[in-house]
Protein backbone atom coordinates (compact mmCIF):
# COMPACT_ATOMS: atom_id res chain seq x y z
CA UNK A 1 0.00 0.00 0.00
CA UNK A 2 1.62 3.26 -1.05
CA UNK A 3 0.80 6.93 -0.89
CA UNK A 4 -0.09 6.97 -4.56
CA UNK A 5 -3.06 4.69 -3.86
CA UNK A 6 -4.86 7.46 -1.99
CA UNK A 7 -6.08 10.93 -2.74
CA UNK A 8 -4.72 13.18 -0.01
CA UNK A 9 -4.37 10.59 2.79
CA UNK A 10 -5.21 11.92 6.25
CA UNK A 11 -2.81 11.42 9.15
CA UNK A 12 -3.47 12.28 12.79
CA UNK A 13 -0.28 13.34 14.60
CA UNK A 14 -0.36 13.78 18.37
CA UNK A 15 2.05 15.87 20.42
CA UNK A 16 2.79 18.30 17.60
CA UNK A 17 3.64 21.43 19.58
CA UNK A 18 7.40 20.95 19.11
CA UNK A 19 10.13 18.47 18.28
CA UNK A 20 9.28 15.31 16.36
CA UNK A 21 5.54 15.89 16.13
CA UNK A 22 5.89 19.47 14.91
CA UNK A 23 8.54 18.63 12.34
CA UNK A 24 6.60 15.65 10.97
CA UNK A 25 3.36 17.64 10.76
CA UNK A 26 5.00 20.36 8.68
CA UNK A 27 7.02 17.97 6.51
CA UNK A 28 4.13 15.64 5.70
CA UNK A 29 1.79 18.53 4.92
CA UNK A 30 4.36 19.84 2.45
CA UNK A 31 4.50 16.37 0.89
CA UNK A 32 0.78 16.24 0.20
CA UNK A 33 -0.74 14.64 3.29
CA UNK A 34 -3.84 16.02 4.93
CA UNK A 35 -2.27 16.51 8.35
CA UNK A 36 -4.45 16.98 11.41
CA UNK A 37 -2.38 17.47 14.54
CA UNK A 38 -3.08 17.71 18.24
CA UNK A 39 -1.49 19.72 21.05
CA UNK A 40 -2.23 19.81 24.75
CA UNK A 41 -2.08 23.58 25.11
CA UNK A 42 -4.47 25.84 23.23
CA UNK A 43 -1.74 28.36 22.43
CA UNK A 44 0.19 25.65 20.58
CA UNK A 45 -2.98 24.71 18.71
CA UNK A 46 -3.35 28.30 17.54
CA UNK A 47 0.33 28.46 16.55
CA UNK A 48 -0.01 25.42 14.27
CA UNK A 49 -3.22 26.74 12.76
CA UNK A 50 -1.40 29.95 11.84
CA UNK A 51 1.15 27.79 10.02
CA UNK A 52 -1.62 26.18 7.98
CA UNK A 53 -1.89 22.92 9.93
CA UNK A 54 -5.33 21.74 11.03
CA UNK A 55 -5.03 21.16 14.77
CA UNK A 56 -7.22 20.11 17.69
CA UNK A 57 -6.69 20.52 21.42
CA UNK A 58 -6.20 17.20 23.19
CA UNK A 59 -4.84 16.22 26.58
CA UNK A 60 -3.87 12.55 26.49
CA UNK A 61 -4.28 12.34 30.27
CA UNK A 62 -7.95 13.33 30.00
CA UNK A 63 -10.48 10.86 28.56
CA UNK A 64 -13.10 13.52 27.86
CA UNK A 65 -10.51 15.59 26.01
CA UNK A 66 -9.54 12.61 23.86
CA UNK A 67 -13.14 11.79 22.97
CA UNK A 68 -13.87 15.42 22.11
CA UNK A 69 -10.73 15.66 19.96
CA UNK A 70 -11.56 12.50 18.04
CA UNK A 71 -15.00 13.85 17.15
CA UNK A 72 -13.41 17.09 15.98
CA UNK A 73 -10.79 15.16 14.03
CA UNK A 74 -13.37 13.15 12.09
CA UNK A 75 -15.32 16.32 11.35
CA UNK A 76 -12.17 17.86 9.87
CA UNK A 77 -11.24 14.67 7.98
CA UNK A 78 -14.72 14.01 6.58
CA UNK A 79 -14.85 10.77 8.56
CA UNK A 80 -11.67 9.30 7.04
CA UNK A 81 -8.23 8.40 8.34
CA UNK A 82 -5.23 6.78 6.71
CA UNK A 83 -2.80 6.83 9.63
CA UNK A 84 -2.43 7.59 13.32
CA UNK A 85 1.00 8.66 14.59
CA UNK A 86 0.98 8.38 18.37
CA UNK A 87 3.77 10.71 19.45
CA UNK A 88 2.58 12.87 22.37
CA UNK A 89 4.47 11.86 25.53
CA UNK A 90 6.87 13.08 28.21
CA UNK A 91 9.62 11.57 30.34
CA UNK A 92 9.41 11.36 34.13
CA UNK A 93 12.95 11.09 35.55
CA UNK A 94 13.66 9.58 38.94
CA UNK A 95 14.93 6.47 40.67
CA UNK A 96 12.24 3.81 40.97
CA UNK A 97 12.34 4.03 44.77
CA UNK A 98 11.57 7.77 44.56
CA UNK A 99 8.56 7.44 42.25
CA UNK A 100 5.24 7.93 43.94
CA UNK A 101 2.10 6.15 42.82
CA UNK A 102 0.80 9.50 41.60
CA UNK A 103 3.92 10.19 39.50
CA UNK A 104 3.65 6.75 37.88
CA UNK A 105 -0.05 7.25 37.25
CA UNK A 106 0.59 10.57 35.52
CA UNK A 107 3.27 8.99 33.32
CA UNK A 108 1.00 6.14 32.26
CA UNK A 109 -2.08 8.30 31.79
CA UNK A 110 -0.32 10.27 29.06
CA UNK A 111 2.17 7.79 27.62
CA UNK A 112 0.08 4.60 27.67
CA UNK A 113 -3.58 4.90 28.62
CA UNK A 114 -4.14 7.95 26.43
CA UNK A 115 -2.52 6.26 23.44
CA UNK A 116 -4.57 3.12 23.93
CA UNK A 117 -7.85 5.00 24.26
CA UNK A 118 -7.14 7.17 21.22
CA UNK A 119 -6.14 4.15 19.12
CA UNK A 120 -9.29 2.28 20.14
CA UNK A 121 -11.46 5.23 19.12
CA UNK A 122 -9.74 5.42 15.72
CA UNK A 123 -9.71 1.67 15.00
CA UNK A 124 -13.40 1.16 14.10
CA UNK A 125 -13.07 3.57 11.17
CA UNK A 126 -9.90 1.87 9.95
CA UNK A 127 -11.56 -1.55 10.23
CA UNK A 128 -14.58 -0.34 8.29
CA UNK A 129 -12.28 1.10 5.59
CA UNK A 130 -10.23 -2.10 5.46
CA UNK A 131 -6.91 -0.30 5.69
CA UNK A 132 -4.85 1.94 7.96
CA UNK A 133 -1.51 2.57 9.63
CA UNK A 134 -0.91 2.85 13.37
CA UNK A 135 2.58 4.12 14.08
CA UNK A 136 3.83 4.39 17.64
CA UNK A 137 6.75 6.63 18.53
CA UNK A 138 8.43 4.48 21.15
CA UNK A 139 12.08 4.79 22.20
CA UNK A 140 15.36 2.97 22.64
CA UNK A 141 14.08 2.86 26.24
CA UNK A 142 11.23 0.70 24.98
CA UNK A 143 13.56 -2.31 25.02
CA UNK A 144 16.63 -1.24 27.05
CA UNK A 145 16.30 0.04 30.61
CA UNK A 146 18.57 2.79 31.92
CA UNK A 147 19.07 4.11 35.47
CA UNK A 148 16.83 6.88 36.81
CA UNK A 149 14.35 6.61 33.96
CA UNK A 150 12.11 3.89 35.37
CA UNK A 151 8.72 5.53 34.85
CA UNK A 152 9.42 6.42 31.23
CA UNK A 153 11.05 3.04 30.56
CA UNK A 154 8.02 1.26 31.99
CA UNK A 155 5.64 3.32 29.85
CA UNK A 156 7.61 2.58 26.67
CA UNK A 157 7.94 -1.13 27.47
CA UNK A 158 4.15 -1.09 27.87
CA UNK A 159 3.69 0.60 24.48
CA UNK A 160 5.94 -1.97 22.83
CA UNK A 161 3.98 -4.86 24.34
CA UNK A 162 0.63 -3.31 23.48
CA UNK A 163 1.73 -2.64 19.91
CA UNK A 164 3.05 -6.17 19.39
CA UNK A 165 -0.24 -7.57 20.67
CA UNK A 166 -2.32 -5.20 18.55
CA UNK A 167 -0.32 -6.15 15.47
CA UNK A 168 -1.19 -9.82 16.02
CA UNK A 169 -4.85 -9.02 16.62
CA UNK A 170 -5.10 -6.95 13.44
CA UNK A 171 -3.54 -9.55 11.15
CA UNK A 172 -5.46 -9.77 7.90
CA UNK A 173 -7.40 -6.54 8.41
CA UNK A 174 -5.25 -4.35 6.18
CA UNK A 175 -4.13 -2.32 9.21
CA UNK A 176 -0.39 -2.22 9.92
CA UNK A 177 1.18 -1.46 13.30
CA UNK A 178 4.75 -0.14 13.45
CA UNK A 179 7.03 1.05 16.24
CA UNK A 180 9.65 3.77 15.79
CA UNK A 181 12.45 3.55 18.36
CA UNK A 182 14.51 6.76 18.50
CA UNK A 183 17.48 7.45 20.67
CA UNK A 184 18.39 11.10 21.41
CA UNK A 185 16.52 13.55 19.16
CA UNK A 186 16.69 17.35 19.36
CA UNK A 187 13.44 18.55 20.96
CA UNK A 188 12.00 20.07 24.14
CA UNK A 189 12.01 16.63 25.78
CA UNK A 190 14.77 17.55 28.25
CA UNK A 191 13.02 20.76 29.29
CA UNK A 192 9.78 18.90 30.02
CA UNK A 193 11.64 16.11 31.82
CA UNK A 194 13.38 18.64 34.06
CA UNK A 195 10.03 20.13 35.05
CA UNK A 196 8.63 16.67 35.79
CA UNK A 197 11.65 15.89 37.97
CA UNK A 198 11.15 19.02 40.08
CA UNK A 199 7.37 18.50 40.26
CA UNK A 200 7.25 14.85 41.25
CA UNK A 201 10.51 13.80 42.96
CA UNK A 202 11.70 14.77 46.44
CA UNK A 203 15.26 15.42 45.34
CA UNK A 204 16.63 16.79 48.62
CA UNK A 205 15.61 13.81 50.77
CA UNK A 206 16.64 11.09 48.31
CA UNK A 207 19.77 8.98 48.70
CA UNK A 208 20.27 9.75 45.01
CA UNK A 209 20.49 13.52 45.56
CA UNK A 210 23.94 13.74 43.94
CA UNK A 211 22.79 11.83 40.86
CA UNK A 212 19.79 14.14 40.58
CA UNK A 213 22.04 17.18 40.61
CA UNK A 214 24.01 15.60 37.76
CA UNK A 215 20.73 14.97 35.95
CA UNK A 216 19.67 18.58 36.42
CA UNK A 217 22.97 19.76 34.94
CA UNK A 218 22.52 17.44 31.98
CA UNK A 219 18.92 18.49 31.40
CA UNK A 220 19.91 22.18 31.63
CA UNK A 221 22.86 21.78 29.30
CA UNK A 222 22.74 23.92 26.18
CA UNK A 223 23.15 22.03 22.95
CA UNK A 224 23.19 18.25 22.76
CA UNK A 225 23.33 16.43 26.09
CA UNK A 226 24.11 13.07 24.50
CA UNK A 227 26.30 11.81 21.71
CA UNK A 228 24.74 10.81 18.40
CA UNK A 229 21.81 13.23 18.82
CA UNK A 230 19.92 13.71 15.57
CA UNK A 231 17.35 16.16 14.25
CA UNK A 232 13.65 15.20 14.01
CA UNK A 233 13.99 14.59 10.28
CA UNK A 234 15.65 11.26 11.14
CA UNK A 235 12.38 10.11 12.70
CA UNK A 236 10.32 11.56 9.88
CA UNK A 237 12.27 9.47 7.37
CA UNK A 238 11.24 6.28 9.20
CA UNK A 239 7.68 7.54 9.61
CA UNK A 240 7.48 8.13 5.88
CA UNK A 241 8.53 4.51 5.19
CA UNK A 242 5.98 3.18 7.67
CA UNK A 243 3.31 5.23 5.93
CA UNK A 244 4.18 4.48 2.32
CA UNK A 245 5.73 1.02 2.17
CA UNK A 246 3.56 -1.85 0.97
CA UNK A 247 5.17 -3.92 3.71
CA UNK A 248 6.10 -1.59 6.60
CA UNK A 249 8.52 -2.83 9.22
CA UNK A 250 7.31 -3.73 12.68
CA UNK A 251 10.19 -1.73 14.18
CA UNK A 252 12.33 1.17 12.98
CA UNK A 253 15.59 2.03 14.73
CA UNK A 254 16.68 5.68 14.79
CA UNK A 255 20.11 6.93 16.00
CA UNK A 256 23.28 4.94 16.66
CA UNK A 257 22.45 4.08 20.33
CA UNK A 258 19.28 2.29 19.22
CA UNK A 259 21.10 0.20 16.61
CA UNK A 260 23.91 -0.65 19.05
CA UNK A 261 21.68 -1.53 22.00
CA UNK A 262 19.32 -3.53 19.80
CA UNK A 263 22.31 -5.59 18.63
CA UNK A 264 23.72 -6.01 22.15
CA UNK A 265 20.28 -6.99 23.47
CA UNK A 266 20.30 -9.93 21.07
CA UNK A 267 23.84 -11.20 21.68
CA UNK A 268 24.70 -10.44 25.31
CA UNK A 269 23.44 -11.70 28.64
CA UNK A 270 21.39 -9.51 30.95
CA UNK A 271 24.33 -9.23 33.34
CA UNK A 272 26.69 -8.05 30.62
CA UNK A 273 24.16 -5.52 29.39
CA UNK A 274 23.57 -4.37 32.99
CA UNK A 275 27.28 -3.60 33.36
CA UNK A 276 27.16 -1.41 30.28
CA UNK A 277 23.88 0.36 31.03
CA UNK A 278 24.75 0.77 34.70
CA UNK A 279 27.63 3.04 33.73
CA UNK A 280 25.23 5.54 32.20
CA UNK A 281 24.66 8.35 34.69
CA UNK A 282 21.33 9.98 35.41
Amino acid sequence: MSLTNYQTPTIFITGASSGIGYYCAIALKNEGYNVIASCRRQEDVEHLRKEGISCVQMDLADSESIQRAVKEFFTLSDGKIYALFNNGAYGQPGAVEDLTRDALRKQFETNVFGWCELTNLILPTMLEQGHGRIIQNSSVLGFAAMPFRGAYVASKFAIEGMSDTLRLELKGTGIFVSLIEPGPIRSLFRKNALQALHDNVDITNSRHALQYQNAIERLNKKGDAAKFTLNPDAVCKKLRHALESRSPKTRYSVTTPTYVLSFLKRITSDKMLDRLLGKISA
